[in-house]
């Protein structure tokens, strides 16, 4: 009938009319500022894998939570990248070509490097004659001390110089990482001088001037070595070490050793002092145009940056040192080693690229990440095994050595994705507590090692499972 109100079957008169449940938005409302930014940012959303990358591309864009809460009703960006996340539909699209993957590098370029972190040992073998005398009061071949605590200070120094130096570099600005080394690797060089001359004792003047040839070496290596000029850095250490090679098999004369030893350092001073030194044609007026050579471009690193990297360096540096004082094969096994540990790491970033690319879910990317550091650290494992059995390492420190490689490695591992405070701490733990083990039971040396770096490289571990488990460590 004209003007009724239709009512189902069986409904009293008194019975409110059936109305139709609004399944869409009016023509007339205002969009949902959710689904916009879902369209927005569709590709993205349907190739994350966790709500987190989402949260991190809204902050690296700039909104605040007050302003999230302001435009799109919710708390804040880890609230409103759940909802894109729920919103968007998995697509994981593939780039049309070749995958890019900016983690490849040649394995031949880092046993460079580890062959150059090798090689300043051979100058020990030459500078035996300089180093003779009796032990020291610490029962110690003479001109230890010094030699050991130079070298820890520079370590120490060098590796914080070095972050300071990359961090310019990573903003773009190679005149202000020159700056810095062109000032820091002498205050280092020096710093280091003074520390040998601190603790020189009654070791003969002789083994002190090694121990500043040694700090001056390691300055400029520094230089180099962060400047990318381990070629440069090999070709000047090859007089010193073909003389060390010709002394294990033939006797040298002494003016003959000390003279391969200045020619080999005063190269290496030169090529670093020609790389930072501000000359015409080169240096800061190489790198920037005439118009902006004096306006700063960037904001300066904070120094205080650089400490937990220095603190990282004294501490791994004084643990091989303690594996170094009972058997010196030990340290070069080690020191080599890193050449293939630093390619590691590239592998490493390489394999969690691809796992970003071919997992679904957070839970099938951690599987993903896990196979890879196990499989990295084997291989770095392998490597290390080898290089201690072809230079004689006993079986008894075998297996301190190789968990002494985990602390190492996975330490690294987390210094290259910024978490060095953790990596800090562990190795500053382990170094203080083998110190004071040792100190407290001088006779007792092998069972130190292993319990120390056991529970080191159990909590490393740890800390990389916990850290890079996460899609969002790998941004």
């Amino acid at each position: 009938m004209s003007g009724s109100i239709w009512m189902p079957p069986g409904a009293r008169p008194d019975t409110l009319p059936v109305i139709p449940h609004q399944r869409t938005r009016p023509s007339w409302a205002r969009p949902d500022p959710v689904d916009e930014l879902a369209a927005r940012l569709d590709d993205f959303i349907a190739a994350a894998v966790h709500p987190d990358e989402i949260a991190a591309l809204l902050e690296s864009d700039g909104l605040s939570d007050d302003q999230i809460r302001e435009r799109y009703g919710v708390r804040n960006s880890f609230a409103l990248a759940e909802e894109l996340y729920e919103r968007g539909e998995r697509r994981y699209p593939e780039p049309d070509g070749p995958v890019p993957d900016p983690w490849q590098v040649g394995l031949l370029g880092c046993l460079l490097r580890g062959l150059v972190f090798a090689l300043p040992g051979l100058g020990y073998v030459l500078g035996a004659p300089l180093l003779a005398g009796p032990r020291d009061d610490f029962g110690l071949p003479a001109g230890t001390v010094p030699l050991l605590a130079g070298a820890l200070c520079g370590w120490t120094w060098n590796q914080g110089l070095a972050h300071r130096a990359y961090s310019w570099l990573g903003l773009g600005d190679r005149a202000a990482a020159r700056r810095s080394l062109l000032a820091g690797a002498p205050a280092g060089a020096l710093l280091g001088a003074l520390v040998a001359f601190a603790v020189t004792g009654t070791a003969a003047p002789t083994a002190l001037a090694f121990a500043v040839g040694q700090s001056c070496y390691l300055g400029a290596a520094t230089v180099l070595l962060v400047m990318g000029r381990e070629r440069a850095l090999l070709a000047a250490l090859l007089p010193m070490a073909a003389g060390a090679v010709l002394a294990l098999v033939h006797p040298v004369p002494d003016a003959a050793r000390l003279v391969l030893l200045l020619v080999s350092l005063a190269a290496v001073a030169f090529l670093g002092l020609r790389e930072v030194a501000p000359l015409k044609g080169r240096g800061e007026l190489r790198d920037q145009p005439p118009r902006t050579r004096r306006q700063p471009t960037t904001t300066a690193p904070h120094l205080t940056a650089s400490l937990p990297y220095a603190l990282f360096g004294l501490a791994t540096g004084t643990l091989v040192l303690y594996a170094a004082v009972g058997d010196t094969s030990a340290a070069v096994a080690l020191t080599l080693s890193m050449g293939p540990a630093e390619w590691l790491l590239y592998r490493f970033r390489s394999g969690s690229l691809a796992g970003l690319r071919s997992s679904s879910t957070p839970r099938a990317f951690r599987r993903a990440t896990a196979f890879t550091v196990v499989e990295c650290l084997a291989v770095y494992l392998a490597a290390l095994l080898a290089l201690t059995l072809a230079t004689g390492v006993t079986d008894v420190r075998l297996a301190d050595l190789l968990l002494l490689g985990v602390v190492l490695w996975t330490g690294l591992l987390l210094q290259s994705f910024g978490a060095v405070l953790g990596a800090a701490a562990v190795c500053s733990a382990a170094a203080l507590a083998q110190t004071i083990a040792l100190a407290a039971h001088p006779g007792s040396p092998h069972w130190i090692g292993p319990i120390v770096h056991g529970t080191a490289a159990i909590t490393q571990a740890a800390l990389v499972c916990a850290l890079l488990g996460r899609a969002t460590a790998h941004r």
